[in-house]
């Protein structure tokens, strides 16, 4: 190298250093000829390169890095098609509220508009799902850029951005002294908020004199680290906590304000309901399933949500953890007055829970054959360690196991959000193992959504990556299938619905992993605690039964 171009410093180089100081110390990607400049400056700047077989695995590892860690994930993928298939994963990072980063290449500047190899219009594809979506004009721009999009994406409640840089942009190479790098640590701002103060105290007076208080804890809570305070909250003030994504495991099971249940009792007769950092979407009903006598009071990190398809009676815009740590605080020497009422709330919450448990324990103990889905999501959540983060990824099992499982911790239940996005679970798990690698994972997936992203549990043989894997295989896409039948009837409940009996064991074991077929449910628990044995990627092959639906899929709730 000439002496005079010490100092030159490519595009991919200038990526390489911006996501340093971001924090980012790993990448997902998918090779491709526009993009390899990046890799050589993630080398030199000691950023892992985790290479996958498909773009949408890249893209929702990375977002799976996001939730886990509280740092943007980063995946890179080539032009054209490359960024095509992690569309899927931008777009579910986009409904979860993930911080991530996904950069695509792009033709030359000098072929615009030519037909270049895998020139599509990429900004434009991306605008609707992203905080930020721009085209790298400039090589002396890379590295700014990426600063610009990282800040777009904590901007109100967190979300994705994405980035196309030109091939000849990322492949140039220009003066160190004209790009701008942008220094850890120095370039965002805190965007933490406790929220309006008279808001605070009026929430507090709300809770202090509220007869039957109720408080949903949603992902925003695991999102901004607000676990601590939400705990404190509950427990002063004695509320009934329920939760929801990844704010499950805020409370601990057993713990006298852990309630799940009962959701929907509590949420028809209490007389204050607080949401935090969930949306009224479909989930919730729209928020139909409130109570109309209710004060409700949502809690967001993005003005826009609150308030959104049902009128409040406070809003409060702000970090979960601080708005939350602020209330107990206003409510501070009035708590005894507002904690003593609430044992017969709390004991008529606890009624209901154990009811639905006492109609719910014979299929959670079922020895049918196949297998009751009840009876294997209760053996999984028995399984569970304090260190196992709870992977679901799949329609009707899933939704099973949503009644059923449990986490341990806080930070440890990870589905795919409100898109209802299938195959994110090997991309999750991919994610956790690397982020985590002290914590057990724990993946249970749809014998469909397992289909979508399978082939990359040979990146975790690959990778040695261990994980207990369950497949609930039904050869269904069951969630589907009994909306169609309940709309069609039965001569026409398995048209586009229908898998192949596939023995996922084998698979497993083909890949170089471990695998295990269940038909007794008896052997579930042993057959679980040998995959943890192996300590190898597993895939325990249960076979279900086909016509056992979960009540959610019965209701048709999440079209409701």
């Amino acid at each position: 190298m000439p002496e005079d171009a010490q100092d030159l410093i490519s595009g991919g180089h200038l990526v390489a250093k911006a996501l340093k100081a971001e924090g980012v110390d790993v990448i997902y990607t998918l090779c491709g000829g526009h993009i390899i400049d990046i890799y050589d400056g993630c080398v030199d700047e000691g950023i892992d390169v985790v290479d996958v077989r498909h773009e949408q695995v890249a893209a929702h590892a990375a977002d799976g890095r996001a939730r886990l860690t509280g740092k943007p994930g980063c995946a890179v993928v080539t032009a054209g098609p490359g960024t095509t298939d992690a569309v899927t994963g931008v777009a579910n990072a986009f409904r979860a509220e993930s911080p991530m980063l996904l950069i695509g290449g792009q033709g030359a500047r000098t072929q615009h508009k030519m037909g270049s190899l895998q020139d599509l219009p990429h900004v434009e594809m991306m605008t609707p799902i992203t905080k930020f979506a721009a085209t790298v004009p400039d090589t002396a721009r890379v590295a700014d850029m990426v600063s610009m999009a990282f800040r777009e994406c904590y901007h109100g409640a967190p979300g994705p951005s994405f980035l196309e840089i030109p091939r000849d942009v990322l492949d140039a190479e220009v003066p160190v002294a004209q790009a701008r790098i942008p220094q850890a640590g120095r370039y965002r701002a805190s965007t933490r908020s406790a929220g309006d103060p008279e808001a605070v105290a009026r929430l507090a007076d709300l809770l202090v004199h509220a007869e039957k208080p109720a408080i949903l804890l949603g992902s925003q809570v695991w999102t901004t680290r607000g676990t601590a305070a939400a705990i404190d909250l509950v427990r002063t003030l004695n509320i009934p906590a329920y939760m929801n994504g990844a704010g499950r495991g805020t409370l601990p099971p057993g713990d006298p304000h852990h309630f799940q249940l009962s959701r929907r009792y509590a949420f028809a007769h209490a007389d204050v309901l607080v949401v935090v950092g969930t949306p009224f979407d479909f989930r919730m009903g729209y928020g139909r399933r409130l109570s109309p006598d209710a004060a409700v009071v949502q809690i967001d990190l993005d003005y826009r949500t609150v308030g959104r398809n049902r009128d409040i009676d406070l809003g409060l815009v702000g970090d979960a953890g601080l708005v939350l740590a602020s209330v107990a605080a206003a409510a501070s020497g009035r708590i005894d007055r507002g904690a003593t009422r609430r044992k017969k709330w709390l004991d008529e919450l606890r009624a209901v829970e154990q009811a639905a448990l006492d109609r719910r324990l014979p299929l959670l103990r079922s020895d049918a054959s196949p297998i009751h889905p009840y009876r294997l999501v209760s053996e999984i959540n028995d399984f569970l360690t304090e260190d196992s983060i709870y992977i679901g990824d799949g329609g009707d099992v899933v939704t099973f196991s949503g009644q059923v499982v449990q986490p341990r911790s806080p930070g440890h239940w990870m589905d795919p959000g409100p898109l209802g996005t299938l195959g994110v679970g090997i991309p999750f798990v991919l994610a956790a193992k690397q982020a985590r690698p002290e914590k057990e994972v724990v993946a249970l997936f749809g014998d469909g959504a397992f289909s979508l992203t399978g082939w990359d549990f040979e990146t975790l043989v690959r990778y040695d990556l261990p994980f207990v894997g369950v497949v609930g295989n039904n050869s269904s896409m069951n969630q589907i299938r009994y909306g169609q039948k309940a709309r069609y009837g039965a001569a026409r409940e398995r048209v586009g619905n229908t898998l192949g009996d596939v023995p996922y064991d084998q698979f497993a074991r083909m890949l170089g992993g471990y695998g295990e077929e269940v038909r007794d449910p008896a052997d579930i628990g042993p057959a679980l605690r040998r995959a943890r044995e192996s300590r190898k990627p597993s895939l325990v092959n249960v076979w279900v039964d086909p016509d056992a639906y979960a009540p959610g899929t019965v209701n048709q709730t999440m079209y409701k």
